[in-house]
């Protein structure tokens, strides 16, 4: 026991010096992250406005809405979201590339809503994610922040050890649970690092696993085998979710039975829903899936998927978060336990919290790192120096009996 505390210590320096500046990165791209959804639909909704329902208040047909946006891209649309809030607009996804907004009643073109706003909460996610890799070089730059994030994990779990005083006293919880004032230079850096680190080490336990499990199969696998079930089959990457490309949907009766079918199911089964995606087939004899959301976009325990028979309409399938497999509603929850989204607005502003502490611990403990180096260089210097022939050596100093006082 009294080497695992030094070996410890060791371990939590290195993999902070080595990930340091990586998980610096990432920690200030998710402070900016930290409200995305929130600002993507205020920015796109002062951008585009609001609908104005006629009289009936009669959507027009989902295969109208995605053919008035499909003439202003050159690449194919992947899916169509509608709301339950009469006054918003219809919008048709491009992938990630882009999204059309129309106006659900007369199929007017709205435009892409806050391109300017999109664009740089995009650049700093592939930031985030990639380093800013584009293309190919995204792999690299994904391999990279995984195994920052996974030296982040150690550098939690070692803090958290390192952190627990060797005897409880309330003087000692005062000293590194709270910041003391008047400090400056180490001292201070040492306060910091170790109040902040107190202070965020379970969000930030939550917010780094979560993150590895995102990274890697092989922890999305142990999440399932933990659950008591087999890990499911990996799906194929394809050009068309991710980026608009491949080929075009089919439109039809079919698509605009499908949404009418699930709006239809949407209001009997969960009637606080505000989102309904609708996938967009590319084969004829396809169900045709959608996803029915309360929440707001990140809370996949208040989502519910379906699917629909194309050729009469009928959902086949109603999926609620509670149907799910132990595995599947735990991934679920872990995908959005990432951003606090899981949890509302309360989530996300305690996981930016607590990556706007982790941007402080970063900075604080390789200010600490870099002020051990040097000290250990200067003593070095002054063991070489006095090894050297004819450095002067140090006065030998010895004691001096005293006289005994005199009575």
């Amino acid at each position: 026991m009294r080497l695992l505390r030094p070996a410890l210590f060791w371990l939590h320096l290195v993999a902070g010096v080595v990930a340091g500046g990586v998980v610096l990165l990432m920690s200030l791209t998710g402070v900016v992250l930290t409200y995305e959804k929130q600002l993507l639909a205020w920015a796109d909704a002062r951008a585009v406005g609001a609908s104005a329902p006629p009289a009936g208040g009669a959507r027009l047909p989902a295969t109208r809405l995605v053919e008035a946006a499909r003439r202003t891209r050159a690449d194919a649309p992947s899916a169509l979201t509608v709301r339950a809030d009469p006054t918003a607009p219809a919008a048709v996804h491009f992938g990630r590339a882009a999204t059309v907004y129309v106006d659900p009643y007369t199929a007017a073109v709205l435009g892409e809503g806050a391109v300017g706003v999109r664009r740089a909460l995009r650049t700093v996610t592939d930031w985030h994610r990639w380093l800013g890799r584009e293309g190919e070089g995204r792999a690299a730059g994904k391999a990279i922040t995984g195994a920052a994030n996974l030296a982040f994990l150690v550098l939690v779990v070692t803090g958290v050890v390192l952190w627990l005083p060797r005897r409880w006293t309330r003087a000692r919880l005062r000293q590194i649970g709270w910041f003391r004032r008047g400090l400056s230079g180490r001292a201070r850096d040492f306060n910091w690092h170790h109040v902040i680190g107190a202070w965020t080490a379970v969000p930030l336990l939550v917010v780094v696993a979560s993150g590895v499990v995102i990274s890697y199969p092989w922890a999305q696998d142990l999440v399932h085998r933990a659950a008591g079930e087999e890990p499911p089959p990996r799906a194929g990457g394809g050009g068309r979710p991710g980026g608009g490309e491949g080929p075009p949907p089919l439109l039809g009766a079919a698509v605009d039975r499908a949404l009418a079918s699930a709006e239809r199911e949407a209001w009997g089964r969960m009637p606080g829903w505000r989102t309904l995606q609708l996938t967009l087939p590319t084969a004829p004899e396809a169900a045709i899936a959608a996803t029915v959301d309360a929440g707001r976009g990140g809370q996949p325990q208040r989502r519910a998927s379906l699917t629909v028979a194309p050729a009469t309409g009928i959902v086949e399938r109603w999926e609620p978060f509670d149907a799910l497999t132990a595995g599947r509603r735990a991934r679920g929850i872990l995908r959005f336990a990432h951003t606090g989204e899981v949890a509302g607005i309360a989530g996300q502003t305690v996981a930016g919290l607590a990556s706007l502490g982790s941007v402080v611990l970063v900075w604080t403990g390789l200010a600490l790192a870099a002020r051990r180096l040097l000290g250990w260089r200067a003593r070095r210097g002054r063991r070489v120096g006095e090894s050297l022939p004819g450095a002067p050596t140090r006065p030998t100093i010895r004691p001096v009996a005293l006289p005994p006082r005199a009575p």
